[in-house]
């Protein structure tokens, strides 16, 4: 049985059994969508602050140490307008700030709240890229439908539980603040990419830390990433955390996963230590308050 909506569409078997497990294929109606045309892209970029604009050289490794990834000298406008030729890649980030992107967004996300009830805090990200441009090896926090509009893209994903692709350690530096990019692809991590050919209509999920990269077709390309988080995801996310902080005390932490016992405990402590830190600083503001003349 197949969920119907203007703006997308998605098998609803597919996805009871493989979100955030393993990707699955979807499609969408927004390729005539005024919204991503490159006149209103650039009218976007302009309003967006300046560290919500990301953009470099398309031409760029598979894997890609970030604080090496060559600029191309351009203006956010000059590469719009000249996005055919100037071999950029552009990402611009939380466009739910603008109110036309954000419903369009809720109008994506709204079929999938059934099936999700504990949805939480939708992100949306608009890709302008240049024809062959390479989007480089990475991992993302966040659930990801990622729809593509216009051109064509190869996106490769690769198992996000499979430890001998992505390790406990990369995701605990990932967590406790490093770069999505410093990761290492191995010949036997290659030999386990799932390929996904996308068109104008085609998008897919990426499940929370499934390493992908995506090379552009010969075309310029725009996708819609529509991203969010949900209870699972914070706890994973937590748990990582701590587990870095853990081996930094040269210790031996459980792997995230083995047990759900000691998922949780770990939860709860930080949880408790949140609501302890939050207390205190409530407590002091109320002191301060009170010593106001």
């Amino acid at each position: 049985m197949t969920a119907r909506d203007p703006t997308v569409s998605f098998d609803r078997a597919d996805f009871r059994r493989w979100f955030d497990r393993q990707p699955f294929r979807i499609e969408h109606r927004l390729c005539d969508h005024p919204l991503f045309g490159l006149a209103r892209l650039i009218e976007l970029s302009r309003a967006l602050p300046a560290d919500r604009v990301e953009y470099n050289a398309g031409t760029l490794p598979i894997t890609q140490d970030p604080r090496q990834t060559p600029r191309t000298g351009l203006s956010v406008t000059e590469t719009i307008h000249r996005i055919e030729e100037c071999r950029s890649w552009m990402v611009l980030k939380n466009v739910e700030s603008d109110a036309e992107y954000r419903e369009l967004g809720q109008r994506c996300l709204d079929p999938m709240r059934e099936l999700c009830p504990d949805m939480r805090a939708p992100e949306l990200f608009v890709f302008i890229s240049s024809p062959d441009a390479v989007t480089p090896y990475h991992i993302d926090p966040e659930c990801n439908f990622l729809l593509q509009v216009r051109g064509t893209k190869t996106m490769r994903t690769f198992p996000a539980r499979d430890r001998s692709v992505l390790s406990e350690q990369e995701l605990e530096r990932f967590y406790a603040g490093g770069s999505r990019n410093l990761l290492q692809l191995t010949a036997e991590a290659e030999s386990k990419a799932r390929v996904f050919e996308l068109e104008p209509g085609q998008g897919v999920h990426v499940p929370v830390n499934a390493p992908h990269w995506v090379q552009n077709g010969p075309m310029v390309s725009i996708s819609f990433s529509v991203t969010f988080r949900t209870d699972a995801s914070d706890r994973r996310e937590i748990a990582y955390r701590i587990n870095h902080r853990l081996r930094q005390l040269r210790l031996q932490p459980r792997p995230v996963g083995h047990s759900p016992v000691v998922d949780d405990v770990k939860y709860a402590l930080f949880d408790a230590a949140r609501g302890l830190v939050r207390a205190l600083r409530s407590a002091r503001s109320g002191r301060r308050a009170g010593c106001a003349p």
